[in-house]
């Protein structure tokens, strides 16, 4: 049975997880749900498709096993989807998807028993009845999981339609931003880069034929988004090797790749060396918060992404990006006087702590934590991953200012990572205490705890 106690091992950790970190808000400031979705509010069909209609980790889980596509992200009912994954369920002992289900029939549903095949059809009819009564809409699964905001993640080119009408319907509780993610203008080597570029022309009413009108045209859609209330940018960066550059020749790579001509190695990186410079620059000038998710390895499986779609579970981790091309474009920005406040998500394990360092050595000018480690992410997102961080990272650069927990989820249960994170947090907490490293007041605690739970987000993006 579900055990309230789980990953709290100390007294301490128990003491402090429920007295500061269980009943915090949430905010959620990467994510990547619908915004038409939350709008609209429709009640889910059954406990189906609310895990299965767009979780590439089950997804993943469920092809080690063998199961057929066609349950998967296949046409079959959501209902032989769910019976497939309750198959599976018990065997997945050490994997985050055990017992993020586990949480989420917990604290939605008030389930307590482990699902598998036994009980499958039970819980289903349960569920189903529960998602009638209650009318568990995607608002609703927000409000019982006491969540304050979102920030989900939009092109420059995206009209934010739903989050104007969210912002303008008092029915709407929770509060919905939307994070500037310009991937499309930075990945100058892609097909569609010339046809994006036109796109953005027309949202900006710009006319894109040199790259310093590129930067108009997104400094255009930027201000867009922060008419929202939204201080947040993103970018998703595979890999960036940083490349000296002259602003003639990045002037003379857009305009081949905007015509759809081959690039080199070395004006991939030179473009993109300076785009994430530029865009840096905006950032500081508009006082977003610049996000830079570092080092996947996009659609490894070629074939099978090809056959049924990307963010389906083919994507896995790269260790090409270095430390030193990041390093030197916080140190551009730096010399510049103009570097943003910037997150660094490293998706290599390996390099976690490396980042950390990077990051403590561009912290400056009387604001806290001005660039630092974001949370575990992707792959990292779990109680191992967590721990690992807390633990490898602590002694580089302070626990005590980070933001905390985000879902980076396209599902509306997945909030409980969140209560992971806390519960893995204040467990690490107490394990120092009870080892005799920390002994100031427990004031202290109560402020750091909560300052990483929530305040340090609130202030950090300005929310």
């Amino acid at each position: 049975m579900f055990d309230e106690e789980m990953l709290l091992t100390n007294a301490t950790g128990r003491k402090l997880y429920h007295k500061y970190a269980e009943n915090m808000p949430i905010i959620d400031y990467h994510c990547h749900l619908q915004p038409k979705e939350i709008y609209e509010n429709k009640e889910f069909e059954d406990l189906g498709e609310m895990w299965l209609s767009g979780d590439h980790y089950k997804w993943r889980a469920m092809r080690t096993f063998g199961i057929e596509e066609k349950y998967i992200t296949g046409d079959s009912s959501y209902y032989e989807k769910y019976l497939k994954l309750a198959e599976i369920l018990p065997y997945l002992i050490g994997n985050p998807v055990y017992i993020w289900c586990a949480l989420e029939l917990k604290r939605f549903f008030g389930i307590n028993e482990p699902l598998g095949p036994d009980n499958a059809e039970a819980i289903y009819r349960r569920t189903k009845k529960m998602i009638q009564e209650k009318h568990m809409t995607p608002q609703w699964c927000m409000g019982v999981a006491n969540v304050e905001l979102v920030s989900t993640t939009e092109d420059p080119v995206d009209t934010l339609e739903y989050h104007m009408k969210m912002k303008q319907d008092p029915a709407v509780k929770v509060k919905v931003i939307s994070a500037f993610r310009p991937d499309k203008a930075f990945y100058c080597e892609k097909p569609v880069f010339p046809a994006y570029i036109s796109t953005l022309a027309k949202a900006a009413e710009i006319h894109i034929d040199s790259f310093a009108r590129l930067m108009s045209a997104l400094e255009n859609r930027l201000i867009y988004f922060k008419q929202l209330g939204t201080m947040i940018s993103d970018c998703g960066i595979e890999d960036i090797c940083f490349h000296t550059y002259q602003q003639v020749e990045i002037e003379e790579i857009f305009r081949k790749a905007a015509a759809g001509i081959p690039l080199t190695e070395k004006e991939k990186n030179q473009y993109k060396s300076a785009f994430v410079i530029e865009m840096g620059k905006l950032y500081h000038k508009h006082n977003f918060v610049m996000q830079l998710h570092i080092g996947t390895y996009q659609g490894a499986n070629k074939s099978r992404e090809t056959s049924i779609g990307v963010a389906c579970g083919f994507d896995c981790t790269d260790d090409s990006t270095s430390i030193q091309s990041v390093g030197e474009i916080l140190n551009r920005l730096t010399t510049l006087e103009q570097l943003p406040k910037t997150i660094l998500y490293p998706l290599d394990a390996g390099k976690i702590e490396n980042f950390a360092i990077l990051a403590a050595g561009f912290c400056e000018g009387g604001t806290r934590a001005k660039v630092q480690l974001g949370a575990p992410w992707w792959f990292n997102d779990q109680v191992y991953g967590m721990q690992r961080q807390f633990e490898a990272v602590a002694s580089l650069y302070p626990v005590s200012l980070a933001v905390g927990m985000l879902t980076d989820s396209r599902s509306f249960l997945s909030y409980p990572r969140h209560e992971l994170y806390r519960r893995v947090l204040c467990n690490y907490f107490g394990v120092l205490i009870e080892r005799g490293e920390y002994f100031s007041d427990e004031k202290y605690l109560k402020k750091i705890i909560e300052d990483i739970c929530y305040y340090n987000a609130k202030e950090f993006f300005g929310l």
